[in-house]
């Protein structure tokens, strides 16, 4: 897939969501319940899922804005230093008196894999109050998750009157994400979202219920390892992950959700944006954190060129099957 050389005028993007202060921590294994397992290391790095995809955006040529809460504590002044030394704009609103997000995130160094244990003082909560609409005013794609869905839905809504594509990350079922879905063209959800979301547990039936539901452009589900699945109202699209030498699967869907806005404003075909995002979400693997990998985009071309793909989830034949089977259920995307 060739990798476009960036516009003349950098586009300028928005992403409006949490952030988090994750402490990584690396162990040889996962433990066992009752068990003593000494760690490798210990370290505290700036996450969230906006807030990382934002500067995925900015270091590859964006112009990138970033809306979020934070506390007044120790983690905060580090978040507003992360984001002004990776030249993000940054519009901060600031909880007196509250701590910022933390995470505690378990990494099996063996696999990469990792387990997310977080916590969120209820006044760091995103409310519609909190934005502006000159924030967002001017975007050419506004990034959103399914956390703080109010104050979402209402950037979400705005966008959408000026015209604005909205890209949805969604990983659990918040009180009032309906309402915000609504208002997204493109979510990109967790593995179980889905199933959450409908009560169907086939991919190959969840997606299409939610595309035709909410009357999205287009609606993928990303599965780990196995890439990406998605449907676009007529056709399934599936991009198998890339093979990498993975540290820290932290971030990864983060770096995904940044690179498909980044393919977006720059008018790529949906597959190539799609084995974009596999390719950058792979990389990040490579290092610890959130933002670890974030890659260069000479090096995420050379793994597109070069790079092996893991195993595909499905057949070409079980994608056309189920593709002939959604449109007869829910007809063809306009």
């Amino acid at each position: 897939m060739p990798i476009r050389k960036r516009l003349l005028s950098s586009p300028f993007v928005a992403g409006v969501g949490v952030n988090a202060m994750d402490t990584v921590i690396r162990l040889p294994r996962f433990p066992a319940p009752d068990s003593k397992v000494e760690s490798i290391s210990a370290d505290p790095m700036p996450g969230g899922q906006v807030a990382s995809a934002m500067v995925a955006c900015q270091c590859w040529g964006l112009r990138a804005r970033y809306v979020g809460k934070i506390g007044d504590d120790s983690a905060g002044k580090r978040h507003i230093a992360e984001m002004k030394r990776e030249r993000v704009n940054a519009r901060w609103i600031i909880a007196r008196g509250c701590r910022s997000q933390s995470s505690f995130i378990l990494v099996d160094q063996s696999s990469g894999n990792r387990t997310v244990l977080w916590n969120r003082d209820p006044a760091i909560a995103l409310r519609p109050k909190d934005i502006r609409r000159s924030w967002i005013r001017g975007a050419s794609a506004l990034l959103v998750d399914g956390h703080d869905t109010e104050a979402a839905a209402q950037a979400a809504r705005w966008a959408r009157e000026d015209g604005i594509p909205v890209i949805g990350d969604f990983d659990n079922r918040y009180p009032g994400v309906e309402a915000l879905l609504e208002c997204v063209d493109y979510p990109i959800t967790s593995r179980h979202f889905p199933e959450r979301l409908t009560g169907e547990s086939d991919l190959l039936k969840s997606l299409p219920i939610i595309h035709a539901r909410f009357k999205c452009r287009f609606t993928a589900v990303t599965v780990g390892e196995n890439g990406v699945i998605a449907w676009d109202g007529q056709h399934f699209l599936q991009c198998p992950a890339f093979r990498v030498g993975a540290v820290d699967t932290t971030g990864a869907g983060d770096i995904f959700h940044g690179a498909f806005v980044y393919g977006l404003v720059h008018g790529w075909p949906v597959k190539e944006i799609l084995e974009y995002s596999c390719a950058a979400a792979g990389l990040n693997c490579e290092a610890p954190g959130a933002r670890g990998g974030i890659a260069r985009l000479k090096k995420i071309k050379d793994l597109l060129r070069h790079g092996d793909r893991l195993k595909a989830i499905y057949s070409s034949a079980q994608l056309d099957e189920a593709s002939r089977a959604a449109r007869a259920l829910h007809g063809t995307s306009s």
